[in-house]
C-alpha cells in the first residue's frame, strides 16, 4: 500500500503508548467492537502527515483498552515511533446506513441553523459529537457568519431537536433557543 492522502480515511483509533519490551503498543479504539480494529485499521498517520500502511498482527483486550503487535516491530524503541499515531480505516469499509442514520464524521462540519421567526439563524458548525448515555450531543462551535462566538452543546435528538439534515447542502436545522 502506497502512502495516500489522509482525507481518504477515517480515524478508527489511536496508539496511546508502548507496552512491554517486545514492540507491542497500547491502543484506544473508537469502534463499537474495539477488537475489530485489527480487521479495519489499514494505515496510520502522524499529525500533519499522510496515511502509511500498517498491519496489526495480534490485538488483545488489556484493561480499558487494547494492546497490539505491529508487523515488523519487535522492540520497544521501534514501537515508540508509533506512539500518538492515529489508526485509520478506509471510508468504504463502513456499511451503508439507512433512513435517518448518519455516521458522526458525516455530521461534523455541518452548519447548524435554528428558526427565529421567519428567518434562519446560524448557530455555528458541528466540530464534534460525544455520547452521554441518554443521547448524543453535538458541539456547535462559532464560525464565520454565526450569531455569536459562543460554543453550544446541542442534543442530537431527531424530530425533537434536529429537524432536518441536508448533507449535500452541508446544513442542519434544529429547534434550539439561540440564547441557550
Amino acid at each position: 500500500m502506497v502512502a495516500t492522502p489522509y482525507d481518504q480515511y477515517l480515524v478508527a483509533g489511536k496508539i496511546t503508548g508502548v507496552y512491554g519490551i517486545k514492540g507491542w503498543v497500547k491502543i484506544h479504539a473508537f469502534l463499537d467492537r474495539p477488537t475489530d480494529i485489527a480487521q479495519f485499521a489499514q494505515a496510520y498517520r502522524r499529525p500533519g502527515g499522510v496515511a502509511k500502511p500498517i498491519k496489526l498482527l495480534s490485538v488483545k483486550p488489556h484493561g480499558k483498552g487494547l494492546v497490539a503487535q505491529i508487523d515488523g516491530v519487535s522492540d520497544r524503541n521501534s514501537a515508540e515511533l508509533f506512539a500518538r499515531c492515529e489508526l485509520l480505516m478506509p471510508e468504504d469499509v463502513l456499511p451503508e446506513l439507512e433512513g435517518e442514520d448518519y455516521y458522526w464524521y458525516e455530521l461534523e462540519g455541518l452548519r447548524v441553523y435554528t428558526q427565529a421567526g421567519t428567518s434562519k439563524v446560524l448557530l455555528g458548525e458541528i466540530s464534534s459529537l460525544f455520547e452521554t448515555g441518554a443521547n448524543d450531543v453535538m458541539v456547535v462551535a462559532a464560525c464565520e457568519g454565526s450569531l455569536d462566538k459562543r460554543e453550544r452543546l446541542v442534543p442530537y435528538i431527531l424530530e425533537n431537536v434536529v429537524l432536518e439534515i441536508d448533507l449535500e447542502a452541508g446544513e442542519m436545522l434544529v429547534d434550539w433557543d439561540p440564547e441557550f
